[in-house]
């Protein structure tokens, strides 16, 4: 059945080429309804397939799900477990149909420290997507803001030291050039769900002018309904950039 939302999307005006996602709530929607919350992370493989398939329908240039934080290690190890073989189950089903629709799969993050046997099945998923020109859907596996500037600091203070780059010429574009999400463009929309106003450490620098819907929604509950709302949202809001809107003198 055709979408209302997808239609108004369509004729709302401009699309965000970039949307990021933090997918949070499967705990406590496994928790809700008495069940383990190994329950909820799987549950929640479902709202990936929804928005995946719902940005390739509103016309999405670049979606981004933080499917596992730095953080997320300091878990009990059951769970931490749980969530890696969900990697790979997701990795496994997932692929032709990714690549049948134009999904090009990129995973960043420190994959040192995940475990062969997921980091093979998430690099396969790149391989096999690869060329996909519809979507370029990045999987953050590992992956913490602070961290990310951390290494970057570290980078660029290597190149220093090694007199390939001077320290007044680290600017804007140099710290970009170091980050995981090189040569994408920052997200123009945030999603997080299940009514939390967090960043938790997700993408620190490149959130510095994004605009931010929060849904109540947990992410297993989450469709293409719900991101097709959070885009006729992200529509409606005036975005400036620190600048005066258009056709208002500053004072």
């Amino acid at each position: 059945m055709p979408s209302d939302r997808l239609d108004r999307v369509r004729l709302g005006g401009v699309v965000p080429s970039h949307v990021a996602v933090i997918m949070d709530g499967n705990g406590r929607w496994a928790g809700e309804r008495g069940l383990p919350r190994h329950l909820g992370h799987r549950e929640g493989m479902k709202s990936v397939r929804e928005v995946v398939e719902g940005s390739v329908e509103a016309g999405l240039d670049n979606l981004t799900l933080f499917a596992f934080s730095t953080e997320n290690w300091k878990r009990p190890l059951q769970e931490v477990s749980a969530l890696m073989g969900l990697l790979q189950l997701y990795a496994r089903k997932e692929a032709a149909d990714l690549r049948r629709q134009g999904v090009e799969v990129h995973v960043l993050g420190d994959l040192d420290r995940v475990d062969e046997s997921t980091r093979s099945a998430v690099e396969q998923l790149a391989e096999r997507t690869r060329g996909g020109d519809r979507l370029r859907l990045n999987l953050m596996i590992s992956y913490g803001g602070r961290e990310e500037l951390l290494r970057a600091a570290r980078a660029l203070a290597d190149r220093v030291r090694s007199g390939e780059l001077q320290s007044s010429e680290i600017d804007d574009e140099a710290l970009e050039d170091s980050l995981f999400t090189r040569g994408l463009p920052d997200p123009d929309l945030l999603i997080r769900t299940s009514g939390e106003h967090r960043l938790s450490n997700f993408m620190l620098w490149q959130l510095a002018y994004t605009e931010l819907h929060m849904s109540p929604v947990y992410w297993p509950e989450f469709d293409r309904e719900h991101l097709f709302e959070a885009i006729l949202d992200y529509q409606r809001r005036d975005r400036r950039f620190g600048r005066v809107s258009a056709g208002v003198q500053a004072s």
